[in-house]
């Protein structure tokens, strides 16, 4: 939790979180990431400084079990001094005791934020799913709360001005933008007007621009003249010589097939699962994990 100290800025875990929503895929499949169709809505875990702190801790928590589809989950809430934004216990359950930081006292209305965190760690143990290490842990809890549709809360708990700065969850605000535009791609729904923070607005469009440019990456054929102007040329490079291989930059790369023509492989934009097709001109692919049909010139 950034507390009126500095807030790291860009894409420094964008392959992490990458990753993590191949994984998501992966683990969930197709058909039970969709039924996360919806997502949380603000009035579900609104707080306000009048409500009960205890009573309205446990409801909101109690909301964000629902969503997870946790029925057999309790939430125990607390408040305590601590470093961290908040802590989970991941017992056995069915009981799990969630710590919050003090500062939640008297910063009520985000508390749904780091609520959500803590119950996505519930979730994502009891699928026994994670990734090695704390910090990459902790990229696939942020990913896997705002891709299925209760991060949206922890981007609009960043504030910033010239005197404070407030901002929960290890991924950066841009990175909150971006997953949450990945999912707004896949299910059509416009978070933008759930925001009360500007300064997550302004990095939720910045998350959309390069979302936009996943699509935009050949061999699609939303790929922009530049674009396809260099896949050609390593296209070429490529079926002229053994060492079948793009430049390191590129999101594609080519390799020989010993019963067929050459092969691309590129991430699908939807999931990042990388998918491999022949090199044959216009063609339509469909990735095995997340069924996108993407149009490809290949």
């Amino acid at each position: 939790m950034a507390n009126d100290g500095p807030v790291e800025h860009g894409y420094p875990h964008l392959e992490t979180v990458r990753a993590a929503i191949t994984a998501l895929y992966k683990r969930l499949s197709y058909d039970t990431v969709r039924t996360f169709e919806i997502s949380v809505a603000p009035a579900d875990v609104a707080f306000c400084d009048t409500d009960d702190l205890y009573l309205g801790a446990q409801r909101v928590a109690r909301e964000l079990v629902r969503h997870y589809r946790l029925p057999d989950a309790r939430l125990i809430v607390s408040f305590r001094e601590m470093k961290h934004a908040a802590n989970v216990e991941l017992a056995a359950g069915p009981e799990y005791f969630v710590e919050l930081n003090d500062r939640f006292r008297t910063h009520r209305r985000d508390i749904g934020a780091a609520l959500a965190h803590e119950v996505m760690h519930v979730y994502l143990h009891r699928l026994g799913l994670s990734f090695p290490g704390t910090r990459d842990n902790e990229i696939l809890t942020d990913t896997a709360t705002t891709y299925l549709g209760a991060g949206w809360l922890l981007l609009d708990a960043y504030r910033e001005d010239a005197a404070s700065s407030q901002k929960l969850g290890y991924l950066t605000p841009e990175e909150f933008g971006y997953v949450l535009a990945k999912r707004a791609l896949v299910f059509g729904e416009d978070p933008s007007t759930w925001f009360t923070s500007p300064q997550a607005y302004t990095a939720f469009v910045s998350g959309r621009d390069l979302a936009r440019r996943d699509e935009q990456q050949p061999p699609l054929t939303g790929a922009g003249w530049a674009g396809r102007r260099r896949y050609a040329r390593d296209r070429r490079h490529a079926q002229d010589g053994p060492a079948a291989v793009a430049p390191p930059s590129m999101p594609y790369d080519f390799s020989p097939d010993a019963h067929g023509p050459l092969r691309v492989s590129f991430p699908c934009p939807t999931c990042h699962q990388r998918i491999r097709v022949p090199v044959r001109g216009r063609m339509r692919a469909r990735c095995a994990l997340c069924r996108t049909v993407l149009e490809c010139d290949t």
